[in-house]
């Protein structure tokens, strides 16, 4: 995983499974079927897991779930809305006295 600190993320399962089936294509140098059928293995409860976490969020009430959500950016971390403004705010127009 390239980003260590960072917390798990549903495109980073996705990506790792698009990894290796690549692998396994790979005429070259492909990855052993046993290797392949362990990761999807860890695939389908990881994904048995984002159930559960839908399934708590409907039960909760709640809107929001780290796992399935795309991870903030520098722009949009504290926004809810995804805008790098709040409130509907499309741009801002800073004047200065000279």
């Amino acid at each position: 995983m390239s980003t260590a600190a960072a917390s798990p993320h549903i495109s980073q399962l996705r990506q790792h499974l698009l990894d290796t089936l690549a692998d396994l294509r790979d005429r070259d140098k492909p990855m052993e079927p046993d290797r392949a059928r362990a990761v999807a293995q860890v695939a389908s409860v990881l994904v048995d897991t984002a159930k559960v976490e839908v399934d708590y969020l409907k039960a909760t009430g709640q809107e929001r779930a780290g796992f399935l959500e795309e991870p903030p950016t520098a722009t949009t971390a504290a926004l809810p809305n995804g805008s790098p403004f709040p409130n509907g705010i499309t741009a801002v127009t800073r004047h200065a006295l000279k």
